[in-house]
């Protein structure tokens, strides 16, 4: 018969408690990597094992069990395919070259002035221009128009750091406004690679709404068409629980089986604040979406 085995919270002497419980902890360890032995010597002699075991054990995550929301694209979707022929972006992808302007809140402070430098160089046709104080966005939005350029992005700061990025489609919109946080200039990774003047490959992950699918939509309006690949880079703008991550890497190509990335940087993580359809336009201005703290009714309520 089969001892009953000692509950280490039952033993009242703490030391003898420990060595319990450290004792069972060992047995438990061993016995795990045991029962992982024996089936990987299983799967080593029929691979469908592993098939099977890695189809019917998928771990549960706040991504995978998210609420079910109806805005949610499947594709095909006609009504959306429909929508996007005759949207802001539409010329944009009937061969219209993007041509950017990149600038900042009035009286920005040096770490601004480094961001949207780098900015500049992600964006291929992409401009700085220094923001007079005297100038409000209403009148850059008219400055750029008069100049066809197809977009604006502003870079706001807070305390002397960038603190929010404002994207604006030219000339009908819609409008963006995303938090910024978790900057890192590209000087800073170790190891960084250098950017060239190609145009980059874009990849956006992970954007299934509806309000994603036009997140995701205004970001590729400002990446040229067609990349070119013989640059080797690529952007990649990466959705995960409303946060959209950017990174910007380059191939480095080791053999003909073997590809590396090399990171060229800027890193930093942005958070749609609002959707705005038209030019910016706080006053009198049509939301499309606001974020308000109401609507995380659960861990598992997301919006892109």
């Amino acid at each position: 018969m089969a001892s009953t085995p000692i509950v280490p919270s039952t033993i009242k002497n703490k030391i003898k408690r420990e060595q319990v419980y450290n004792r069972q902890k060992k047995q438990k360890a061993a016995l795990d990597k045991e029962m992982r032995m024996e089936r990987r010597k299983q799967e080593r002699a029929d691979p469908e094992l592993r098939k099977q075991r890695q189809t019917e054990n998928i771990p549960s995550t706040l991504e995978n069990t998210r609420e079910a929301d109806e805005t949610v694209i499947t594709e095909p979707d006609n009504e959306v395919a429909e929508d996007e022929t005759t949207d802001e972006f539409a010329s944009y992808y009937n061969g219209a070259a993007p041509k950017i302007v990149v600038t900042t809140s009035p009286h920005a402070s040096r770490p601004t002035f480094e961001f949207a430098h780098e900015l500049v160089t992600i964006f291929p046709n992409a401009e700085f221009v220094r923001r007079g104080a005297k100038f409000d966005i209403a009148q850059i939005v008219e400055f750029c128009k008069n100049r066809g350029y197809t977009d604006l992005i502003v870079i706001n700061e807070d305390k002397k750091m960038p603190n929010a990025l404002t994207i604006c489609h030219l000339p009908e919109g819609p409008t963006a406004h995303f938090k910024l946080t978790s900057i890192r200039s590209g000087k800073d990774i170790r190891g960084h690679g250098r950017a060239s003047a190609h145009k980059p490959e874009l990849i956006l992950n992970n954007l299934h709404t509806r309000l994603g699918h036009t997140v995701g939509r205004m970001f590729s309006a400002l990446f040229p068409q067609v990349p070119e690949f013989q640059g080797r880079q690529a952007c990649t703008l990466h959705n995960q629980r409303d946060f959209i991550f950017f990174r910007r890497h380059r191939y480095v190509f080791q053999n003909a089986k073997r590809v590396n990335l090399q990171e060229i940087g800027p890193r930093f993580t942005l958070k749609l604040r609002w959707l705005q359809k038209g030019t910016f336009n706080t006053q009198s201005g049509e939301y499309e979406w606001v974020f308000k703290p109401e609507l995380e009714t659960s861990r598992r309520r997301f919006f892109l």
